[in-house]
């Protein structure tokens, strides 16, 4: 349990895939801030860097070795396998639950401001146990992949998850909400979502956000596309009552069309014709295959979390359990 009386420990825990041209640059912002905030008595001289391999295949995790051995400030774990940004946050965030009083998740490329960190603190310091790091700006993000976080952010709250706008899994969470959120079991996991769930006193601060130091961005698209449809399904069942809604339209239009044709056929004025028939088909057809897609989304989900799989597999660590 948090003690806001004597100095917290903080852990800063970044996950990392295939970020070997990135890490040389990076991992010093991180470990001088957190100098920063000991030296200033911000936090306890027992806080870490906690580093989160999620699979590399380059020197990632060699990186993170070397430098666990320079500092003992730095410390790393490895996933056997490459889990996906989420479950890799899970895993720090587990792993850290039990050896501090407050941790601070963010990206390893430096877009996250690191000086937001100090802030946050204070907030925590206030009483807050989940602060939430929402962007004023967005730099190094184009136009596209502006509009569909904006769009998405929209959608998701429409329907009925509850999401901080803007947020991007830069966020303080206490040990104390951890410990709650340790009992989360799914492994169709969206942090942003569930966090708000787990509840406790929460706030937001602003922050600007920067290009990458190094390197490209390995969130493509279809990561970014999946991530969304994973914070719906797993936050939300309207989309199952939209199908629903949309069946009964359809039926309903459909019963009208059939009332038509026997009113038409009695009065002669049938005429053959191809047409509306297609059209009919394919709308109906299409109405069908959607409803069938999100219902498969939701039966794969569902089979997944059945099976009662871990979600990470921790493989290596730089330090002793």
């Amino acid at each position: 349990m948090p003690n806001k009386e004597k100095l917290p420990v903080l852990y800063l825990i970044t996950p990392c895939y295939n970020e070997e041209k990135v890490l040389p640059s990076t991992y010093s912002l991180f470990l001088n801030k957190l100098k920063e905030l000991v030296k200033s008595k911000a936090i306890s001289s027992e806080s870490r860097v906690l580093f989160v391999n999620d699979g590399s295949t380059d020197g990632t995790w060699d990186f993170i070795c070397e430098i666990s051995k320079e500092n003992r400030q730095i410390e790393g774990i490895s996933l056997s396998r490459n889990r996906g940004h989420q479950n890799a946050l899970v895993a720090g965030l587990m792993e850290a639950k039990d050896r501090c009083d407050v941790t601070i998740t963010l990206d390893c490329d430096g877009q996250h401001d690191i000086n937001a960190v100090d802030l946050m603190l204070k907030k925590y310091k206030e009483g807050n146990e989940v602060v939430y790091g929402v962007r004023n700006s967005r730099a190094g993000d184009g136009f596209f992949k502006k509009a569909f976080s904006e769009l998405y952010y929209k959608l998701i709250n429409s329907l009925g998850g509850e999401v901080i706008v803007n947020h991007a899994d830069y966020r303080l969470v206490s040990s104390k909400v951890l410990n709650a959120f340790a009992d989360y079991k799914e492994v169709n996991i969206f942090l942003r979502g569930l966090f708000p769930l787990v509840g406790f006193k929460s706030t937001t601060i602003h922050y600007d956000q920067f290009e990458r130091v190094a390197g490209k961005s390995h969130y493509s698209f279809g990561k970014m596309l999946g991530l969304a449809i994973d914070g719906i399904t797993s936050l939300s069942i309207k989309p199952i009552r939209i199908i629903t809604g949309v069946g009964i339209f359809v039926a309903f239009i459909s019963f009208i069309g059939v009332i038509y044709t026997f009113v038409t056929f009695f009065a002669g004025k049938t005429v053959p014709g191809w047409a509306s028939m297609t059209c009919t088909l394919c709308f109906v057809s299409g109405i069908q295959l959607i409803s069938l897609g999100i219902i498969g989304e939701y039966v794969g989900k569902t089979y997944m979390e059945t099976k009662q799989r871990p979600r990470y597999i921790i493989s290596e660590r730089t330090y002793k359990e």
